[in-house]
């Protein structure tokens, strides 16, 4: 079963302000929500190239959540469970696919499209027709729309992620701006570490660390890695962000 689910957000930033702002939110709120154990880990992180896009960034990370699943999941989960998040950031075009350890047929496929506009683009994603046809449009407004106390948990919605992940880019405006993407890269390297550290604090074993990650020219308007920071493999864009059978993806700008 294949769901189309388009959430259209505005902020009171420009395309090239947020993407300091979007990196600067992902490393921190990544880090806060990592404890001993649980987590964001960060696998892997290195520039990606592709003919359509261009140069860009490609991250792969696990989200380790076995104990804040309720116990009579956790009963008979394994020990090791998390979710995979590995993303394409081709700014201000963002590919991201989320799959589950334990339900492998289990996928979520993000397309992102950043606009200097009011969300006004009515196929900023270029769908066909049938997927225009079974679309579904809302919108999310970071000021007024009401955030779940719970914040971020496994179970909620798609939509309480975003507004709460936007919401905090926002409201985190005055320790980003004024950062280049280099001092951004730098802060992003920083964290992950640490958020690693946090990770490895049971002693488990399958924790891996951060390999090849590239800094960036103050002046570089692309999300684009070094060509001197050579990739451990080639990470290649997908090619077919979901497959009927298997997966179920969300459209979102």
């Amino acid at each position: 079963m294949v769901l189309t689910k388009e959430y259209r957000i505005c902020m009171p930033l420009t395309v090239e302000e947020y993407q300091i702002g979007q990196l600067y939110m992902i490393a921190r709120h990544s880090h806060e929500q990592t404890d001993s154990g649980e987590g964001v880990e960060v696998v892997e992180n290195v520039a990606c190239e592709d003919p359509e896009y261009g140069q860009g960034q490609y991250t792969e990370k696990r989200i380790h959540l076995s104990s804040r699943l309720p116990y009579w999941i956790q009963s008979f989960i394994p020990k090791v469970f998390y979710v995979t998040e590995k993303a394409w950031n081709y700014y201000p075009f963002t590919i991201t696919e989320y799959t589950c350890s334990f339900i492998p047929k289990f996928s979520i496929s993000i397309k992102t499209k950043y606009e200097n506009n009011n969300g006004s683009t009515d196929n900023c994603l270029n769908l066909d027709t049938d997927a225009l046809n079974e679309r579904t449009v809302e919108f999310v407004d970071i000021a007024y729309d009401e955030v779940n106390p719970k914040h971020y948990k496994e179970e909620e919605s798609i939509r309480e992620i975003l507004l709460l992940g936007h919401r905090q880019a926002f409201a985190w405006i005055d320790e980003w701006y004024g950062m280049t993407l280099e001092d951004v890269r730098m802060y992003e390297e920083q964290m992950q570490r640490e958020t690693n550290t946090k990770v490895a604090g049971n002693g488990r074993s399958d924790v891996a660390t951060t390999k090849g990650t590239a800094r960036r020219s103050p002046n570089e308007a692309v999300d684009a890695g070094s060509s001197s920071t050579p990739a451990a493999h080639t990470p290649t864009t997908p090619s077919t962000p979901c497959t009927p059978k298997s997966k179920s993806w969300f459209s979102w700008s």
